[in-house]
């Protein structure tokens, strides 16, 4: 297969602990042609196309240096349709760019191309909101820009987290307590004086335990999810907030969420979901290049990127 990634800046990536990394290494031990372009690459003329680079991964490399891969080839102009697959994993934040990127990707797709995850269910399933779907999962909950309603939310449930929408890696989210002298400040400041729409939820102690990252590939969940436990005194689980990831069977809990998640969410065109769980309740539905791969892989005897690999030549008849 000749399998196309849309991806950040290639040398900007940490190969030693990033997903998409360790699905090119996968790919290449199947023997799988792999290509790279990025988001400012894509364009329409006619059909969509993209500035396509084919590369190389160096097997037995030092994943901490750049040297772990090469370029095959010189850069060319390829549609998307000509590609076996192509693999949205450019990083957040969703901006009105991803936006664009997604509807360019929904179009690639009306001529044929094969994109996981679907532009159009990106699109769909903002990771915040996609949660309110599920209420029967989620903690209390509260969208909206108007301030006095958070205050009311926040009187009423007395210990709250608040977050934008559109956050990545734990940024922006805060935790208010029953006495937040800084509460009308923090929430001018989220909601820019109630011009953007944020999100409140009752706080889960269980965060003490662990944002458990639980993956879905194909409809099927790993049985493995990463606990990304915070550092002391922190209230944000996130890797890149400083969490610390440990990797563990999911729960009885886990499993309900996910098996209920699963079928549907596969059904509407995403073939990789990150499912982010506090405690017993369902926090985000990450849909834009959810990572977490190579922790559980070091971790137990589960290969993810082997998985993703596996699913997506059954549903390609790779």
């Amino acid at each position: 297969m000749q399998v196309l990634f849309v991806i950040d800046p290639i040398a900007s990536l940490k190969a030693y602990k990033d997903s998409s990394v360790a699905m090119m290494y996968a790919f290449a031990a199947k023997g799988h042609e792999i290509f790279i372009t990025e988001q400012q690459d894509l364009y329409i003329k006619g059909q969509v196309w993209a500035r396509t680079q084919a590369i190389q991964v160096i097997e037995q490399a030092n994943l901490e240096e750049h040297a772990w891969w090469q370029e095959v080839g010189s850069v060319q102009e390829r549609n998307l349709a000509d590609f076996d697959a192509v693999i949205m994993r450019k990083d957040p934040p969703f901006d009105m760019e991803y936006a664009y990127s997604c509807h360019l990707l929904a179009y690639a797709e009306k001529f044929g191309a094969k994109v996981f995850n679907s532009g159009v269910a990106m699109l769909n399933h903002p990771e915040k909101l996609t949660i309110t779907e599920f209420s029967q999962f989620t903690s209390p909950t509260l969208v909206t820009r108007d301030m006095a309603r958070v205050k009311a939310f926040h009187q009423e449930h007395e210990d709250i987290v608040v977050k934008p929408l559109d956050g990545m890696g734990g940024m922006g989210i805060f935790r208010l307590q029953k006495k937040e002298p800084n509460l009308s400040s923090i929430l001018e400041m989220l909601s820019r004086n109630g011009q953007e729409t944020i999100m409140a939820q009752r706080y889960i102690p269980d965060i003490v335990k662990g944002d458990k990252r639980i993956l879905i590939i194909n409809g099927k969940p790993v049985p493995y999810c990463l606990a990304r436990i915070p550092l002391a005194g922190e209230t944000r689980g996130n890797l890149a907030a400083g969490g610390r990831g440990v990797a563990q069977p999911l729960s009885e809990r886990d499993w309900e969420i996910a098996n209920t998640l699963a079928p549907i969410l596969k059904e509407r065109g995403l073939f990789l979901v990150g499912l982010d769980v506090i405690g017993d309740y369902l926090t985000e539905v990450n849909v834009t290049s959810p990572t977490c791969f190579v922790e559980i892989t070091q971790q137990t005897d589960f290969h993810v990127a082997n998985f993703f690999v596996e699913q997506l030549e059954s549903v390609l008849g790779a």
